[in-house]
């Protein structure tokens, strides 16, 4: 149990990162305010997202908030049981899945206190626009990332 730790305060401080982010964020700008970071790159935009990624369900009447609610509290659920299950030797599989676990619940918590979640990074070029995100998703996108990795290149030594 004991070896499981770090892992949990690595998704704690993605929480606590994400929501501090997100806090600051919405006390010093305006909904749709925009401050550019590196010209025709990225900006600080902030948004109120009621959809899934990248917008999805967006404006669909309130109640996707209670399904990706629901969703993120069952992959939650799913994720840390696989945390506590998984062997204490393997590293890149439980770090992936913290970070994961983290970003679910960082965005799940916005869905719950304020039926929306604050995006704010914006990456663009010229015409081109990444739909804004914020640091749960990152975390998540990153967790991902390390998940087909592991997956694809390491579940040899998770074998051995």
């Amino acid at each position: 149990m004991r070896d499981r730790l770090p892992w949990v305060i690595l998704s704690l401080l993605v929480i606590g990162l994400d929501q501090w982010s997100k806090t600051l964020i919405s006390q010093h700008m305006v909904l749709f305010q925009s401050i550019v970071l590196v010209p025709g790159w990225l900006n600080l935009t902030l948004l109120h997202n009621t959809g899934a990624a990248f917008s999805f369900l967006y404006g669909a009447g309130g109640w996707q908030r209670w399904l990706f609610s629901a969703i993120a509290v069952v992959v939650s659920l799913g994720l840390l049981i696989w945390l506590f299950r998984m062997p204490a030797r393997l590293r890149v599989l439980p770090l992936a899945v913290s970070l994961v676990l983290g970003g679910a619940l960082g965005n799940l918590l916005d869905r719950v206190r304020l039926s929306y979640v604050v995006d704010f990074i914006h990456v663009y070029h010229d015409a081109w626009h990444f739909p804004a995100f914020n640091l749960a998703d990152s975390a998540i996108t990153v967790g991902t990332i390390l998940l087909l990795i592991d997956m694809f290149f390491l579940e040899e030594q998770r074998r051995a």
